[in-house]
């Protein structure tokens, strides 16, 4: 609820529009669409951390960072998902101050962590086909701890400035978001100040945590399609591309919804448009990333095989 304070409004709560311009019918189709998508991603990414914790073949590197990755899922997929079912289901739409400002930093925290998590994924590949003898020497415990620490730390920076410089700004009297989760953009707009400075920062800022992990991952692969082209027989380059082809395209998936989104001209990013896009990378995402990594992953196909029946065995042992 909007308080006056001076010749500007204190707002105390916000109305996220969500789908609301679409008729009660579809939004309750919309509402059972992403609630299936959210349990799915919930099992998927779920698995992915129990199975590569369990089982003995997976306890290495990359399937230790792919752990890491479906942690970042769960966590996006927590922060964004729920919120817009209440939306959809309840015609709850207000959201408190602290509640806004709270799923904002959590949305770019997990958002860059993920960023930067590719691009150490992506380094973690190069060193494998690249350097294959030397691999478990550089890629020992300590090496992968530091390199997980150093993916999920600049979430931290990134998220407490722009969300406290961005809600330490006064609020017009409308509190109406044009969109199904506090995004720093449709937030923007509610404010009543000069946010020019902020702006900058923003933009600046977006394309840093954008740009360097991508420059970082277009490096690694580089140097991995080099390796790659050395090897004499088309089966070791088969296999060796095969390593590293669900996260390309994982990567892909990310990035190219990530740009669509944000980088696109103002003239072409209608709040409709956005609300299309934005879906693709905080619902349909983190659906992808499990079932790309199990469906193009034998090992993960074969650890989650081994995993069911041990689960089985126990079950009939116990009854």
């Amino acid at each position: 609820m909007p308080m006056a304070a001076g010749n500007w409004t204190r707002v105390t709560e916000f109305i996220l529009t969500s789908f609301s311009s679409l008729p009660s019918e579809i939004q309750a189709l919309l509402f059972l669409a992403f609630l299936v998508i959210y349990l799915v991603t919930f099992l998927g990414n779920s698995l992915i951390i129990m199975v590569t914790l369990a089982d003995p073949i997976l306890q290495t590197p990359m399937y230790f960072f792919l752990r890491n990755l479906s942690f970042m899922e769960l966590g996006f997929n927590l922060v964004i998902v729920p919120k817009m079912l209440g939306t959809l289901i309840a015609q709850d739409t207000s959201i408190s101050f602290f509640g806004c400002a709270t799923q904002m930093y959590f949305f770019f925290f997990f958002g860059v962590a993920e960023c930067f998590l590719l691009a150490t994924m992506a380094y973690d590949r190069y060193v494998a086909i690249c350097s294959p003898l030397h691999y478990p020497v550089i890629m020992n415990q300590e090496m992968r701890a530091k390199l997980a620490a150093a993916s999920w730390f600049p979430g931290f920076p990134v998220a407490t400035v722009q969300t406290t410089w961005l809600f330490s700004f006064p609020f017009c009297a409308t509190n109406k978001i044009n969109h199904f989760f506090c995004d720093s953009p449709p937030v923007l707009r509610l404010v009543c100040a000069d946010t020019a400075r902020f702006e900058v920062y923003a933009i600046v800022g977006t394309i840093l945590v954008v740009m360097i992990p991508c420059l970082l991952i277009l490096c690694s692969y580089t140097r991995i399609a080099a390796s790659i082209l050395k090897i004499p027989s088309a089966k070791g380059k088969r296999k060796a591309f095969s390593t590293c082809s669900s996260h390309l395209l994982v990567v892909s998936l990310f990035y190219v919804s990530l740009s669509l989104t944000y980088f696109r001209p103002k003239s072409n990013n209608s709040p409709e448009s956005k609300k299309l896009l934005s879906l693709s990378y905080t619902v349909v995402t983190p659906l992808l990333n499990p079932i790309i990594y199990s469906l193009r992953n034998n090992e993960v196909k074969n650890a989650l095989s081994r995993t069911f029946h041990k689960v089985l065995a126990l079950r009939n042992f116990i009854l």
